[in-house]
């Protein structure tokens, strides 16, 4: 699910990669481009859900002492 982007500049912020594909995903949305809705009320809806949890999950890692150091689990 991710996507690489060449010829960009790199984002040295923590989660930049997932927060990237999540704004993407989000300005495809046919939601927000048929209908003319924000991207909060698409979120709301259950649009691109599963980026969300992702960008939640690295957010939260990053406050998470044990994760920083073990990494996240399952992988």
């Amino acid at each position: 699910m991710p996507k690489y982007y060449e010829g960009k500049e790199e984002d040295r912020r923590a989660c930049s990669g997932v927060r990237e594909d999540l704004k993407s995903c989000l300005l495809e949305c046919p939601c927000v481009i048929k209908e003319g809705k924000s991207a909060k009320q698409c979120l709301k809806e259950g649009h691109c859900r599963g980026l969300l949890i992702s960008m939640f999950e690295c957010r939260r890692s990053l406050l998470d002492n044990r994760t920083r150091f073990r990494g996240i689990k399952g992988y």
